[in-house]
């Protein structure tokens, strides 16, 4: 525990917990879209690097939905850093930054195609129509 944590070690740890790491509601909306519409995908493969949250084989694509908090979404207010155990904070972010790059560049060098969507995208309702429709014209522009 911090001395500025107001909560104690378990609690936090409880808190933490809790924190998905897959099948939030940005992939699972995501999911259910693309299956709408026809296609085909397998979720979190842990034979690329990343653990893609969305595989489509055909179209040799990729797709990440990302936190904005926990990968540093830029100039989003979902990922603005705690006031508290800030060093902690931009280190471990910028260590997923960091990870989250040579991940995509990876995958580009064995010739996938990688999107990534942000969670703020997803889950405020006046720009989720627009990014589904943006990934549709995505997956078919780069087929």
């Amino acid at each position: 525990m911090t001395i500025s944590d107001i909560y104690s070690i378990d609690k936090r740890s409880d808190i933490m917990s809790k924190v998905r790491q897959e099948g939030t509601k940005a992939e699972i909306l995501i999911r259910r879209f693309l299956f709408s519409h026809g296609f085909r995908y397998r979720k979190n493969d842990k034979r690329y690097p990343g653990k893609p949250d969305i595989v489509l084989p055909k179209y040799r694509m990729i797709i990440f939905v990302h936190g904005c908090f926990w990968h540093g979404h830029v100039n989003c207010k979902a990922a603005e850093l705690p006031k508290t155990n800030t060093d902690f904070w931009k280190k471990k972010i910028s260590e997923n930054i960091a990870r989250d790059q040579k991940n995509i560049e990876t995958l580009r060098k064995e010739g996938w195609n990688v999107i990534t969507i942000w969670q703020c995208e997803i889950e405020i309702k006046n720009k989720r129509k627009a990014r589904l429709d943006l990934l549709l014209e995505e997956i078919i522009n780069r087929r």
